[in-house]
């Protein structure tokens, strides 16, 4: 029986990762919250990580504006945590699956970003996942996979998709950029494809490196915004295309987010399904989350 331990457990893709690997009586789960696990501790990531076949990293500062002012504690989670993590797994010969993010790269390509594209973050959030990145490569050259993935929805966070749906029960029209392209990513279905990640690892079939963990295809916020509004029985023409310069953020939004998955293939594994079917899936699961239904 394998023995994986999961941080950041009470987070939205955390949940999710639980959900899909409580199913599996081959496996055995540590479920390890922020208040179970500081990751910024090595002493505590040490004792965490001892007794597991393999760790997936879901712990993070995910507060992306928060991070141009805190540099230094995004950081310290999102960096130096994944280095104590990858320093713990290092010492035990344990497997770590690192959840990235498309930060790391500019933003500003026109064709999918492949794996080894060469990395320019442009705000803190993504230059202190780049240490983990970094980390994970150094120390587990053998052993270590980071998975980028980006534009995030689920049941059990906050998210682009809730907050548009709780939106349209407060204004008539909502007005959504228009001019930044990614792949909407349920994460629901990252974390099975993870989870088969940590099985092919396990078993010697996946090599170990970058992995990018989006969904197919691509649209804009306001190309989401629209598709989720027509799933909840809501009027798609309620949301109407902005530019960005429009809504400024303290931190930079790369203006193309869109990843190519080319390294699944080699692991024996599909990558993840079009953006589109992974919205439907999501919103006619057997138990849709609360802020989906509206209609």
């Amino acid at each position: 029986m394998s023995r994986v331990l999961v941080t950041g457990a009470g987070g939205m893709l955390g949940h999710d990762l639980v959900a899909v690997l409580a199913a599996r009586p081959d496996l055995k789960v540590t479920a390890a919250t922020r208040a179970d696990l500081d990751i910024t501790d090595p002493a505590a990531a040490r004792n965490a990580v001892t007794g597991h076949d393999v760790v997936i990293n879901a712990a993070a500062w995910a507060n992306v504006d928060g991070a141009e002012t805190n540099e230094a504690a995004a950081t310290a989670v999102n960096g130096e945590g994944v280095a104590n993590l990858a320093a713990a797994c290092a010492a035990d010969g344990i497997r770590l699956i690192q959840v990235s993010t498309d930060y790391v790269l500019a933003g500003n390509a026109h064709t999918p970003y492949p794996e080894d594209a060469p990395t320019a973050p442009v705000n803190a959030y993504g230059r202190g996942k780049l240490v983990g990145e970094e980390a994970v490569a150094r120390l587990l050259p053998d052993t270590g996979y980071v998975v980028r993935t980006a534009w995030l929805y689920g049941a059990h966070g906050p998210n682009f998709v809730a907050t548009m749906l709780r939106l349209a029960t407060q204004h008539e029209h909502l007005d959504v950029v228009d001019d930044q392209h990614g792949q909407p990513t349920w994460s629901y279905a990252l974390a099975e494809r993870l989870v088969a990640l940590a099985d092919a690892a396990l078993a010697g079939h996946a090599k170990p490196g970058i992995y990018h963990g989006t969904c197919a295809g691509q649209t804009t916020w306001y190309g989401l915004a629209r598709a989720a509004f027509a799933l909840a029985g809501l009027d798609p023409d309620r949301i109407r295309p902005t530019t960005s310069d429009r809504y400024p953020r303290p931190a930079t939004r790369p203006a193309y987010s869109v990843l190519g998955h080319s390294r699944w293939a080699a692991a024996g594994l599909p990558p993840l399904p079009d953006w589109h079917s992974a919205l439907v899936d999501a919103f006619h699961s057997p138990a849709p989350p609360a802020p989906w239904k509206v209609a």
